[in-house]
């Protein structure tokens, strides 16, 4: 019913990230999303599988992140975005909800690690 979609990475400079991702792993930006409320996202792929490292700079931070904060997220895109939220909803665990404007949520593991469910869109 799931299977990977991106993981994220909250970044301080977007310049000096993309610069490194490139450098040092290849990894090349394959879409772009500047966002009206105050960020922007660089999804960077291999070139090989689907699989993407979303960068997030949020423009207003300056300061370094701690990454004890949980500003991070694994995502996971379901087949059926609307049962999967249904089902998540009853067991308790939905912790974020952007279903409105974004259509996606999060979940809480065990630990309070957040997981991002997204629809899964159709593979090429």
């Amino acid at each position: 019913m799931f299977s990977f979609n991106h993981y994220n990475f909250n970044i301080s400079d977007l310049e000096r990230s993309l610069e490194f991702y490139d450098k040092a792993l290849g990894l090349k930006p394959v879409r772009r999303k500047d966002c009206d409320d105050g960020y922007t996202l660089v999804y960077l792929g291999d070139g090989v599988t689907g699989f993407t490292l979303e960068l997030t700079k949020i423009h207003q931070r300056s300061e370094p992140y701690d990454l004890g904060e949980c500003e991070f997220h694994l995502c996971l895109d379901a087949e059926d975005v609307d049962a999967a939220y249904e089902m998540h909803k009853a067991m308790g665990i939905v912790c974020q909800e952007q279903r409105k404007s974004g259509g996606f949520y999060f979940i809480a593991d065990p630990d309070g690690y957040w997981i991002e469910i997204v629809q899964r869109k159709e593979r090429t």
